[in-house]
């Protein structure tokens, strides 16, 4: 990612030297920015893996599963689940026939909207997903939690927190996965 250094010639104190100027990563920066994104490749890349071995389903399959096992009647309506997991409507709808053919979710059509669909977890879903938990909660504990302190969980938390929230501006018209 050497496209995101400042050139040689170029200030590297984070702020711009005219309007035009990008506001090129620091030294520090661009090391920190580095180490997340490989953090972040190979943590989803061991996660995903984890879950096709022992489950046949990818990572964010997983997830589409949680979160309508946490819902009330284990349904939710899929632009609300398109929210909650962070994916586009397209990519959900794909996700969700996918699980539709393991008979893991069924979708249901809403009755005060006709346009309106839920997405539904099936008896077999709550199964697979109760048989793969454990070992889904292993793998994120050994690659997360176990190697860092409390002080550290807890500063990741804060973090990561305040990243997410700066992605999902609150005005009308922000630009956000589930709204494509």
């Amino acid at each position: 990612m050497e496209h995101m250094k400042a050139p040689a010639s170029a200030p590297t104190t984070g702020s711009p030297a005219s309007p035009q100027e990008p506001r090129w990563l620091t030294d520090e920066e661009q090391r920190v920015w580095r180490w997340f994104m490989e953090g972040a490749t190979l943590l989803d890349d061991h996660l995903d893996r984890q879950l096709q071995r022992d489950a046949g389903m990818p990572h964010v399959y997983y997830g589409l599963l949680v979160k309508l096992a946490e819902a009330p009647r284990r349904r939710l309506r899929m632009t609300e689940l398109a929210m909650l997991a962070k994916i586009t409507r397209s990519r959900l709808s794909h996700a969700i026939a996918r699980l539709e053919k393991s008979g893991w979710v069924r979708r249901e059509d809403c009755p005060d909207d006709k346009r309106g669909q839920f997405a539904v977890l099936t008896d077999e879903g709550l199964h697979v997903l109760r048989q793969t938990a454990p070992g889904h909660v292993e793998a994120v504990r050994q690659a997360v939690f176990d190697r860092l302190s409390a002080e550290q969980q807890k500063s990741l938390g804060e973090i990561m927190r305040i990243i997410a929230e700066g992605l999902q501006p609150a005005e009308a018209g922000a630009d956000l996965p589930w709204l494509r």
